[in-house]
């Protein structure tokens, strides 16, 4: 039998809190329970949404008060295949904190406040606009294999739930194993995902308007190189979220 969602996320929450000590696990001196996702008021603090001004193109955030629209140098020197990017907030302190352990050190029990951050600024936008399908950025095969999860996928099946945007995780495969992107400049980033993803099984659409999920954005190299190979098979309109912006 399959339990409804919400005793189901219960269970688990309650599971958690029976193998983890009730303590923010950021700076463990506070407490923190499974449902904050184990972090504390005071960290919560240091979260900073990302609220206007920002680029309309790819939602960085501009320090100043402004009454247009504008975009912002980064999308004018790159040529960029979505038609726009959002994220909740700011990759800083400890959201990117819990973002990197829970990627790279399994630290799973981040993945309640990293949806919350999530869902809070992409579910209220997103809904009633249109969307024919969710879709996470993929992972190539022998790094999901050794990481055992792919955190766009996580959350991009919350993303789904809430807002009831079909989710399809068989759009996009990953063709290239890239090196990381971490220390490249921005060119070098595009440079490094070029051809890395591909349509699977040669998928044609027909203009359908796909949602791009990921963890983190920074120059768009990631999520264009994405979004021109949906486009290229035939999507009519190709938009990103991710949980957090790069400055």
């Amino acid at each position: 039998m399959r339990l409804p969602a919400a005793p189901l996320k219960n269970w688990l929450n309650t599971g958690l809190g029976f193998f983890y000590p009730e303590t923010c696990q950021l700076c463990e001196g506070e407490r923190a329970t499974a449902k904050d996702g184990f972090v504390g008021a005071k960290c919560w603090t240091h979260v900073r949404f990302i609220r206007p001004p920002f680029c309309e193109r790819c939602g960085l955030p501009y320090p100043g008060d402004l009454t247009t629209t504008f975009e912002c140098s980064n999308c004018r020197e790159l040529e960029l295949h979505f038609s726009s990017a959002r994220s909740a907030v700011v990759a800083k302190t400890v959201v990117l904190e819990a973002i990197h352990r829970f990627k790279y050190q399994r630290a799973l029990w981040f993945e309640n406040f990293l949806t919350d951050l999530f869902l809070r600024e992409a579910a209220p936008v997103l809904r009633g606009q249109g969307w024919d399908f969710i879709a996470p950025v993929p992972l190539h095969s022998l790094k999901e294999r050794e990481r055992e999860f792919n955190q766009a996928e996580i959350l991009a099946r919350h993303l789904s739930a809430a807002t009831h945007i079909p989710l399809n995780t068989k759009l996009l495969r990953r063709v290239l194993s890239t090196m990381t992107q971490t220390r490249l400049t921005k060119e070098q980033r595009a440079k490094n995902m070029h051809g890395a993803f591909a349509i699977r099984d040669r998928l044609k659409l027909n203009g359908e308007r796909v949602v791009l999920v990921d963890d983190v954005f920074t120059t768009g190299a990631t999520t264009s190189a994405c979004a021109q190979a949906l486009r290229a098979a035939g999507a009519g309109e190709v938009c990103v979220w991710t949980v957090a912006r790069g400055l």
